[in-house]
């Protein structure tokens, strides 16, 4: 990835942190003129890392699309608590869609647009993996398969949060979830359910796809300008813990993200026309069972009987996901 990396001595918040990096490489909320897409005053939990992944990337496309951007919402957890009636934090012209036709949404408004002739307007659709990956999926295909010139990001905390934390299609197995209860012979979710979007997209050959984490939001900022300098269908699918959905610590959202990358459990790549293009390495990969232990969702795995066969399984899959992407350093 061609993000200069922050060292150990830079601590504190970002501005100061920033002082030290090339000035190119300094993140969007370094700077005074930053648009504030996502403002105050919103009602995200604490620690919600939809709220920090929201801002982040539509502050990052604002400024690559010199601020002429729509944005294009799903109904859930970022609408509901953005924009509850007749309020709002959005700081740019901002569409809510119903839950399952944003892709289509956004793409008769980019359609408008390249009938009014403003191809200086960008359009980006977004949603959680609840309308992404299952309800809004075949929409999203759609918008693939025509190549229609969207970047749709989603922020994939991993079940409904909003509705009451039930299953959905990016569910990991053996989580537990309001409709996946930690019962029976086998807890938590099932093995072998659900879809890879990004690998989905990829098989689409769209221009570009890729995947980030709010652990490093310099690596999200940088992907966001990526995909903006593209034309046609791009995706990019962000991890974002939620504390309430997943039982952790409000304080442990950025550390959480980190350690779903470092343990493989979610690949961080790159991919342009279906083919990987970089990833990010894992200078040492750290067990699944430090990611896993931090969440709640999880806790039947290490109780009086802890499942060591399930962990096993988990591990093998974050196994896959260093080798299949070339995610540790050499």
């Amino acid at each position: 990835m061609p993000v200069q990396p922050i060292k150990f001595y830079q601590t504190g918040s970002f501005v100061v942190g920033n002082r030290l990096l090339d000035p190119e490489q300094r993140t969007v909320q370094a700077s005074t003129a930053r648009t504030n897409a996502l403002d105050s005053g919103h009602r995200a939990c604490q620690g919600c890392g939809e709220a920090l992944g929201a801002r982040y990337a539509l502050d990052a496309a604002m400024r690559a699309a010199g601020n002429q951007l729509i944005a294009v919402n799903a109904t859930g957890c970022l609408e509901v608590f953005s924009t509850p009636y007749p309020e709002t934090s959005w700081r740019l012209p901002w569409l809510h869609s119903v839950f399952g036709n944003t892709p289509a949404v956004a793409t008769g408004v980019a359609a408008a647009m390249k009938a009014k002739g403003r191809t200086d307007v960008r359009v980006v659709g977004q949603g959680g993996d609840g309308g992404t990956v299952d309800i809004g999926f075949a929409c999203l295909s759609g918008m693939f398969e025509r190549n229609d010139d969207v970047l749709y990001i989603c922020y994939d905390n991993e079940a409904y949060m909003n509705t009451g934390v039930q299953r959905s299609g990016a569910t990991p197995p053996a989580a537990r979830t309001a409709t996946t209860p930690a019962v029976g012979s086998e807890p938590g979710n099932v093995f072998g359910q659900g879809k890879d979007v990004p690998q989905i997209a990829m098989a689409h050959e769209i221009p570009y796809v890729a995947t980030a984490t709010v652990a490093d939001l310099h690596d999200l900022e940088y992907k966001v300008h990526r995909a903006m300098q593209f034309r046609g269908a791009r995706y990019l699918h962000i991890l974002v813990p939620c504390p309430l959905g997943w039982g952790s610590a409000s304080r442990d959202t950025i550390r959480i993200a980190r350690l779903a990358h470092e343990s493989g459990i979610f690949p961080v790549f790159e991919a342009e026309h279906g083919e990987v293009v970089a990833s990010s390495k894992i200078r040492k990969q750290v067990p699944v069972e430090e990611y896993l232990r931090l969440q709640s969702r999880y806790a039947h795995l290490f109780g009086e009987h802890p499942a060591t066969d399930v962990v096993a399984r988990i591990q093998a899959r974050a196994d896959r996901n260093i080798r299949r992407y070339g995610l540790l350093e050499d």
